[in-house]
């Protein structure tokens, strides 16, 4: 059995070989064209081993090269400090050094999604992209009237056609107006291609019973959702729970040496920013929803703050989600009137027909003795969290090496 490295670049790749013997060698580079990873795939034996680093196009090319070798193992960037923190770091040693720590099982490898699950992530992607250029755009218009000493919008929404309105009346410079008229220009055209991909997305998500359980919980619509099942993919790669966290970089880093107290810092924030993100934003809708993430909010937040509190809840919300997914259940607490009404409006979002004046699946949201029961029944959940926790009682702290080992949680 061969071991072979890759270091990819753009427009090529270096290659290293370790023979059966063990002796490596350099193989030259080898271009990153379909072509040419083609050729060099058909030059590969059924029982040679590949090691490549994570970039742009490592999926693309573990994509070519896996129907020719018996493995292709994609290295964790972060984790390969070996290569990282070389002194003598160049393409050829690069190279080497994956196909050695592949010979000796000392590679760590990421977990790669599929086809389907990769056009997902790219749409999320997009999706998130557009959104932060929409923000971008509004945030010129603000500009632009605050350096003018031009009082707020007196229209709820500066963008919409009140606004608009309210706006053009609005004594600029010449050129500002013409920045305005840009910057509106632009919106615009991001707001058709919002449109395009939230659609795309929303027939995505009819198509997941994952994103209809996770739905359930309060404060997780449709976008976070998604979010969610781009990231995790298979909950079945995750042990436990706190795998989950760690993935999403809601996990608190930890210092412990000798006798010391193990000491834990802020989140690590590695993997998934934009899932993570969308967590933190579901966390604050929870914090103004009956149930019992809103209890353990205000618990948090009494000893810590609002910042900290809406991080711990969304750590709290990623536990939850492994157990749903993992079990196969909904959320205990739901309220199936509002999961209802999400339901459809991914639905109508997906380009469902509208049907106007006729009782659907989402009539009981609009019934007042409806919602107030299921908020009853949230509010019970709540007050039963408090009284649980109520009664806890304050530990010491552990110290010494056993404070690290996740016992005292």
């Amino acid at each position: 059995m061969r071991t072979i490295g890759l270091d990819v670049h753009r427009e090529f790749a270096e290659v290293a070989i370790i023979d059966h013997d063990g002796v490596a060698r350099a193989a030259g580079q080898v271009e990153t064209t379909p072509e040419a990873l083609r050729l060099f795939a058909q030059s590969l034996a059924k029982t040679d081993e590949v090691a490549i680093e994570a970039t742009v196009n490592t999926f693309a090319i573990a994509r070519l090269l896996d129907e020719h070798v018996a493995r292709v193992v994609i290295s964790n960037p972060v984790r390969t400090r070996a290569i990282a923190e070389a002194k003598v770091k160049t393409d050829k040693v690069d190279a080497r050094v994956l196909a050695e720590l592949l010979r000796a099982g000392y590679l760590p490898g990421i977990w790669r999604p599929g086809e389907e699950l990769q056009a997902l992530r790219r749409l999320v992607a997009r999706r998130s992209g557009i959104v932060r250029e929409r923000t971008r755009l509004k945030n010129q218009v603000q500009a632009i009237l605050h350096r003018n000493l031009l009082p707020r919008c007196p229209a709820a929404d500066l963008f919409g056609k009140k606004g608009r309105a309210w706006l053009a009346e609005q004594p600029l410079p010449v050129d500002e107006q013409i920045a305005v008229a840009s910057a509106l220009r632009r919106l615009d055209v991001a707001g058709e291609e919002l449109a395009l991909v939230e659609h795309e997305l929303a027939q995505v998500g009819l198509q997941s019973e994952d994103l209809k359980r996770l739905l359930t919980i309060p404060g997780v619509d449709r976008t976070v959702a998604l979010s969610l099942v781009a990231a995790i993919g298979d909950i079945d790669r995750f042990f436990d729970s706190r795998r989950l966290v760690s993935y999403l970089g809601l996990d608190p880093r930890v210092r412990q040496s000798g006798n010391q107290p193990a000491h834990h810092g802020r989140i690590s924030k590695q993997g998934r920013a934009q899932a993570r993100g969308m967590l933190v934003e579901a966390a604050w809708a929870c914090a103004k929803t009956p149930g019992p993430l809103r209890a353990f909010f205000l618990r948090v937040r009494a000893r810590r703050g609002e910042q900290v509190a809406a991080v711990a809840t969304a750590r709290k919300l990623a536990v939850l989600c492994w157990h749903l997914l993992s079990r196969g259940e909904d959320y205990a607490y739901a309220r199936p009137s509002l999961v209802a009404q999400k339901l459809r409006a991914l639905e109508l979002a997906a380009g469902a027909p509208s049907r106007r004046g006729q009782r659907g699946s989402t009539y009981a949201y609009n019934l007042k003795d409806v919602r107030a029961r299921e908020r009853a029944l949230s509010e019970q959940g709540e007050l039963a969290y408090e009284k649980l926790t109520a009664r806890w009682q304050k530990r010491r702290p552990q110290t010494g090496a056993g404070a690290a080992t996740g016992e005292r949680l």
